[in-house]
C-alpha cells in the first residue's frame, strides 16, 4: 500500500467520522492527523508502513477540505450518476468512498481517473460490504463518463 493509498484510508476515516452528530471537522482532521502519525497497530498493513509525512498529510487535508467545501455539488453529481439511490440512503462507507473519488475526479486533473476509479474500488473492498466495490464502480464509471463529457 502506497502513500497515497494511506492518505485516502485516513480520508475515509475522518467522512466517516464526520457522519455523527457532534463531530466537528477540525477535530476530526486532528485526529487523522495522530493516527497518520503515530498508526495503531492493530491493523498489521498500516502498522508496517512508515508514518505520515508531509505529503501524506497534505493530500488527505486538500481531498478532506475539497470534500467538505463542495458537498453539495458532489453530492449532486452523486444523485444524477445513482439509478433507484438517493445520496443520503447509501451506507456510510460507501457515500463516502464515492464523495472521495468524485472530488478528485471532478477537481484534481493531475491525477488520472482510472487511477481514482481503481483506488476507490480497492478501498471498498478492504472496508465495505461484499456489494460495496460493485456498487462503487458501477457509479464511478457514471460519473467518469459525465465529467468526460462535460470537459468536450
Amino acid at each position: 500500500m502506497g502513500r497515497r493509498r494511506r492518505a485516502r484510508e485516513l480520508v475515509l476515516q475522518t467522512l466517516y467520522a464526520l457522519e455523527f452528530p457532534g463531530q466537528y471537522a477540525s477535530e476530526a482532521v486532528d485526529h487523522t492527523h495522530a493516527r497518520a502519525v503515530e498508526p495503531a497497530h492493530t491493523d498489521q498493513e498500516l502498522a508496517q508502513l512508515p508514518k505520515g509525512g508531509d505529503e501524506e498529510l497534505t493530500f488527505h487535508d486538500r481531498v478532506i477540505r475539497g470534500v467538505l467545501d463542495n458537498r453539495e455539488e458532489i453530492d449532486a453529481i452523486l444523485s444524477e450518476s445513482s439509478n433507484n439511490w438517493k445520496v443520503h440512503r447509501m451506507a456510510f462507507i460507501d457515500r463516502n468512498i464515492l464523495r472521495m473519488a468524485v472530488f478528485e475526479l471532478r477537481w484534481m486533473d493531475e491525477i488520472p481517473p482510472r487511477v481514482t476509479m481503481n483506488e476507490a474500488i480497492e478501498i471498498a473492498k478492504r472496508y465495505g460490504t461484499p456489494e460495496s466495490s460493485s456498487f462503487v464502480n458501477g457509479i464511478l464509471d457514471r460519473v467518469a463518463a459525465l465529467q468526460a463529457a462535460a470537459k468536450s
